[in-house]
């Protein structure tokens, strides 16, 4: 991987972190039902980590020579609180794997500062996985 490749994946990163946003912030306005007040709170919490990330990423890509995206990966529909958390799931999961393998090709290019912030993404990305799964036990158990 060149320093091209690493900014071309660092946007497709961007995007994604866009779609968290949007996601979150669509998800927890749509939850209804018993559940609404705590999973309203758990969406709301999410975003600023995900704001961050984004935050970071563009000044990154910039830093690097590029030029940040602005177009956000599709957000996944659902509409009941179970679909929604297995989407959170699925997102937050990919998320992780992503940045694990960011992280690696950021050492093989011998950009230590950004290995190590790219593993702090995925170390922030697992914690949120951990919690969604904690949370759609309930739906599953």
């Amino acid at each position: 991987m060149d320093e091209q490749q690493l900014i071309d994946a660092l946007n497709d990163d961007l995007a994604h972190e866009y779609s968290a946003i949007l996601q979150y912030l669509t998800y927890a306005a749509k939850i209804s039902g018993p559940s609404r007040p705590e999973l309203k709170a758990f969406f709301e919490s999410e975003v600023p980590d995900e704001t961050a990330h984004a935050q970071y990423l563009a000044g990154k890509i910039v830093a690097l020579g590029g030029d940040p995206t602005t177009t956000p990966k599709p957000v996944p529909p659902a509409d009941d609180p179970k679909s929604m958390l297995e989407a959170v799931l699925e997102a937050e999961t990919d998320a992780h794997d992503r940045y694990a393998a960011r992280a690696a090709q950021a050492e093989a290019l011998g950009m230590k500062g950004l290995q190590v912030q790219l593993e702090d993404m995925a170390r922030d990305e697992s914690e949120h996985r951990d919690e969604t799964k904690r949370i759609l036990r309930r739906w599953d158990g």
